[in-house]
């Protein structure tokens, strides 16, 4: 039996590559040679790169670091024969299709050599009824349909093949598999005259996975299944399938991960109730319920072991539960209600084993050029990956876990963007950048009154939040 681990794989396996800089060595600039003695005739010879191997012994992440700037100094020497893009494929399986019957597919970049699989679900909310999935087909149809599709797409954050961007996954085959069956992935009808729509998200992921099996998949190691919002959910709702789907074709040695990016939303109470009339306006609960009974959705058990990567104070789950952060500052029980979002998400996260968990206002980040930049308590989420990959290698390995590398990482901090690192916020309206201070003020925040239930001086409170702290 395959063992699942509903978790992030981030192996920084260096791909090696045509050696067209012979004055790179080990990574670093090579001092002028000494004349070498004429070489023997062995046949062909090929130039070394010396590494320092004890360092394996020593210390990982040194070694690692050797082998990724290696990596890296040879990158710009072939990267002008590579083609970035990836490019679109239907599915072979004509019969698994988007929202309105048009094919759906995939993109595809090949990394030639790599035994690494990095398959991208799409996010983009969904309907639940013929009317609002009749008012999404007008308003946003790319995400119900294939159509329109363009031939290629760029990948960016984990899916960049630059090393700079995407440190530890950019030498690995990428698949981004678009969105277009508006049921968060779960799906599994075909189209019907009562419902005049397919929902096929779940057997999309079947079919997809099938199809890359002739393309490399079948001598796969890992295979790290990803998504963002509805993507992410859907991660959580798949990932399980595919490990079994690939041990029933007979590739059980493939290692199936999961990483699922502001996928995780909270069973809770709306601050303003409202009819469930659209996505936006329904509570989660409500919308899935619904979806679920509509989509003809396959939910499977929920993975005891996940890694997830969370914003305390995501956008999407303040805009479901009626909370408006733009326009007039928030109101005191809007305020003490955001606050008691993030108490209530770091409670529902204690006994997740891998976690990171940045008290910012944002919504998804895995695919942002600035994912590297976001931080929690020191530990960025391309780290806090990597550290998650060494742990799952050495719990195989019945070794004890690596010190100074955590993978459970919860901003304490009870403020949204009280993180330094959190990424940028815009006024709306003006499009000027805001700092910590200003976006607090601007959402109706009382530093007097906070200070004081906090028992410290405001100048004080106000360093803190300049800080980050």
């Amino acid at each position: 039996m395959i063992r699942v681990i509903c978790s992030v794989l981030l192996l920084m396996l260096m791909q090696s590559g045509a050696l067209c800089a012979r004055r790179v060595r080990g990574g670093r600039t090579s001092q002028p040679r000494r004349p070498q003695p004429p070489p023997t005739n062995r046949g062909d010879t090929t130039e070394s790169f010396p590494l320092d191997f004890t360092a394996v012994e020593e210390n990982m992440d040194n070694f690692m670091t050797q082998v990724k700037n290696l990596a890296q100094s040879l990158y710009p020497c072939s990267a002008q024969k590579l083609d970035h893009d990836m490019k679109l494929n239907f599915l072979r399986n004509t019969s698994v299709t988007c929202n309105d019957g048009s094919p759906a597919g995939y993109y595809l970049k090949e990394s030639r050599g790599s035994r690494r699989w990095l398959i991208f679900l799409e996010g983009g909310w969904y309907c639940f009824n013929k009317e609002n999935c009749d008012s999404r087909y007008e308003t946003m149809r790319r995400l119900m349909s294939s159509s329109k599709w363009p031939q290629t797409k760029t990948g960016t954050g984990i899916l960049s093949p630059l090393p700079e961007e995407n440190p530890h996954w950019w030498n690995a085959n990428m698949v981004y598999i678009p969105y277009c069956s508006s049921d968060v992935w779960s799906g599994a009808t075909a189209k019907t005259e009562q419902s005049g729509y397919a929902f096929m998200g779940s057997l999309i992921i079947q079919a997809v996975v099938k199809d890359l099996l002739n393309k490399g998949l079948d001598n796969a190691k890992v295979l790290l299944l990803a998504g963002s919002s509805a993507g992410g959910t859907g991660v959580l709702l798949n990932v399980d399938r595919v490990a079994e789907l690939l041990e029933g074709l007979g590739y059980a040695g493939v290692q199936v991960r999961g990483l699922s990016d502001s996928g995780w939303f909270l069973d809770n109470k709306q601050y303003h109730h409202t009819d469930c009339v659209d996505a936006v306006s329904c509570a989660p609960t409500e919308t899935i319920k619904r979806g679920i009974k509509y989509w003809g959705g396959v939910v499977p058990e929920r993975c005891k072991q996940s890694i997830y990567f969370l914003w305390l104070f995501d956008e999407a789950q303040l805009t479901v539960d009626n909370i408006q952060l733009t326009g007039q500052p928030v109101q005191e029980g809007q305020w003490r209600y955001i606050q008691n979002l993030g108490t209530e998400l770091r409670n529902t996260l204690k006994d997740v084993p891998a976690m990171f968990a940045p008290a910012c206002l944002s919504h998804e980040v895995i695919t942002r050029n600035y994912w590297t930049d976001v931080q929690v308590k020191g530990t960025s989420l391309p780290r806090a990956l990597h550290c998650w990959d060494r742990s799952l290698h050495d719990n195989r390995h019945n070794k004890a876990p690596p010190k100074g590398c955590p993978v459970h990482l919860i901003d304490s901090c009870p403020w949204p963007h009280c993180n330094p690192t959190c990424p940028t916020i815009r006024d709306q309206f003006t499009g000027q950048e805001m700092n910590v201070i200003q976006f607090l003020m601007h959402m109706g925040f009382d530093v007097q009154k906070m200070a004081q239930q906090q028992g410290m001086d405001p100048s004080k409170l106000l360093s803190m939040l300049s800080s980050g702290s």
